[in-house]
Order: structure tokens, then sequence, then C-alpha cells
């Protein structure tokens, strides 16, 4: 399959390009850039920077990425922008590379929608289908595990950690570390409950759902402290896979504490 390049893009002769890629109307590609085989930048899309995009990725108009990280503290050190197959950036989404006070990569897994002007910041980790629906925010340093849903308008605080199949509200401002299979909202997050809608739709059974209920329970309960909590559910649960990932999640905390439920009041 041949290269498509409309007249009107500019594209350095020095990027690589992979079979079938098709560059629409409008658009830039820079010398460091790699695109896959058989993916469409559609038009007005501008990719810079030592930016790596998977096989069969679509880009919408006026998406920006791989440009210069929104960080004062980058001085144009070579770093990357990795983003994985089947890839899907709408309309003015922005995508940053790495800074050395990170991993110097930004990392975007594979099969992820990424909705009309959201944001991935410099190094971030991002998991395999992830949807951020549209203008959802990642600040740097965070990491996204595989199958979460950031909706639309949530803005996730640097370094905090998202566990896989977890979901975000719209309009949520998540300043703590979300558990796997965990489902949070409001203005400041809280827990909220399981992503039982996500879970059932990735194929857990009810069996599943209903230990993963139990264990959040346990685990976020009145008695003890979080760190008892933690070893209680470890030992009543130590042969299920989903909630001992849960747990391997909550003893690996850096920065942030767990994002817990409200209250209740008295």
């Amino acid at each position: 399959m041949s290269v498509q390049i409309h007249p009107t893009a500019i594209v350095d002769p020095k990027a690589q390009l992979g079979e079938g890629v098709v560059i629409g109307p409008y658009s830039v590609v820079g010398a460091h850039v790699i695109l896959g085989d058989r993916c469409v930048l559609k038009s007005h899309v501008v990719v810079e920077g030592r930016t790596s995009i998977g096989a069969d990725s679509i880009l919408y108009p006026f998406c920006s990425i791989g440009h210069a990280p929104q960080d004062l503290k980058f001085h144009g050190e070579e770093s990357e922008l990795i983003i994985g197959h089947h890839t899907t950036i709408r309309e003015h989404a922005t995508m940053n590379p790495g800074t050395e006070s990170g991993a110097m990569k930004t990392v975007v897994g594979n099969h992820g929608l990424f909705m009309m002007s959201t944001h991935v910041a410099h190094d971030c980790v991002v998991g395999d289908h992830v949807i951020m629906a549209n203008n959802a925010t990642l600040g740097g340093h965070v990491e996204i595990g595989d199958h979460v849903l950031v909706g639309g308008l949530a803005a996730v605080h640097q370094f905090v950690r998202i566990g896989s199949f977890a979901v975000i509200g719209g309009m949520s401002g998540v300043e703590s570390d979300v558990i796997p299979y965990g489902r949070v909202k409001g203005e400041r997050a809280f827990l909220a409950g399981l992503n039982i809608v996500g879970l059932e739709r990735n194929g857990f059974d009810k069996d599943q759902i209903r230990g993963l209920q139990r264990a959040f329970n346990e685990l976020f309960g009145e008695e003890g402290t979080m760190d008892q909590r933690i070893d209680m559910v470890a030992n009543d649960f130590p042969d299920t896979r989903a909630v001992m990932q849960i747990i391997d999640f909550a003893r690996s905390k850096r920065r942030f504490p767990l994002c817990t439920p409200q209250k209740k009041s008295a």
C-alpha cells in the first residue's frame, strides 16, 4: 500500500511513514515522527517531536501531538511520546512528551479513544482501551490502568494513579489515587462504589462482582485503620485475582492516599 500525502501537507523527509499512511490537507509531520502502517491524519493535524504512533491510528483535525510539554522545567531534552496502535485522537486533543524530571517519555497504550480537547500531559502512562471523554485532562506523571473511562471535563491531578477498570465521573476533580474497579465522582472526587456497569461490560460474572463488593465493603469499613483493613482483605481473599489487584495497588501507595467514600453524616 502506497503512502498518500496531500499536496498542502508539510512532511519532513526524515519522518518514517509506514505502509498505507494517509496524511490529509494542511497537516504537519516533523523529522523525528514515526507513523505506523495505515495511520490516517485527517487534516490540519500536527505531529512533532520524537513521537511514534502505532498502526491503524486515526488523528482528527486540529489535534496537536508531540509538541513541547507545558512544564517550565522542560529545557528541550530529547524526550519521547509513544502512542499505541488502533488509537483514535479527536479534534483539538493534545499530548506531550516526557521530561527529565520523569521517565523522559509519555506512553499511551493501544485501542484508546481520546475525544475532543482531551489533554495527556508530560510523563503520563496510559493503559490500553482507555476512553477520555470531551475536555478531560490528565496532569503530569499521571498513571492510568487499562479499560479506564475518564468522563467529560474531569481533571486528574498530577502524579495521581487510577487503577484498571475504574470510571471517573464527568466534571470530577481527582486528587487521590483511585482503586482498580472503583467509581468516583464529585467536584472533589470521592469513591462512590464499584464500576459495576464496566465490570459487566467486560465479562465479569455475578459471583466475581459479589466477591469484589464484599472486599470493597470490608476495605472501606469503619473497623481499624486502612492498613489493618488492607491486611484483613488480603487474608480473606488471597485467591481472588481482582481483589488482590486492589490490594497490590493500595500497598504501592506513593504520593497520595486512596480516594475513599464520603463519610456518613451523624
